[in-house]
């Protein structure tokens, strides 16, 4: 959760950046071992290789390049809510994304489920489930 002229970059600890591999096209990925351990470590080495196999290089910008945002999200008078995997690692426990980045979207709903960054593939259920119980109560609004 950037506000502006933060980058994500500026979000993680000093060696992330270190972990991407480059592409030529400016692109970057994560090396399997590194996105299976840190992301999808409550998957087993089948789902995870074939979640992996489906994934796209990133384009680096969007890593460095500053968010320019006319208002930051805790200033937006919308409910929101932050859906906590507990079992997420992809950020070291010290340097967490709740309560760190989760408090900058001002005050919101907690939602705690257990599973890994990439719940959307190792238990899109549960993720459901918490999409859900997130949204529960709030009016819809789709842009």
């Amino acid at each position: 959760m950037a506000n502006n002229e933060e980058s994500l970059s500026d979000l993680v600890p000093p060696q992330y950046p270190s972990f991407l591999t480059s592409l030529r096209d400016g692109s970057v990925v994560l090396p399997f071992p590194i996105w299976r351990d840190a992301y999808i470590n409550d998957a087993d080495l089948e789902t995870a290789q074939r979640a992996y196999d489906r994934l796209n290089p990133h384009p680096l910008k969007t890593f460095t390049d500053k968010l320019m945002v006319r208002t930051n999200a805790a200033e937006i008078s919308l409910p929101k809510s932050f859906i906590n995997c507990t079992e997420d690692i992809a950020l070291p426990h010290s340097f967490p994304l709740h309560p760190r980045l989760s408090e900058k979207l001002g005050p919101y709903r907690l939602v705690q489920t257990a599973g890994s960054h990439e719940l959307c593939f190792s238990d899109p259920a549960r993720l459901a489930r918490a999409i859900i119980e997130a949204g529960r109560g709030l009016e819809l609004i789709w842009f």
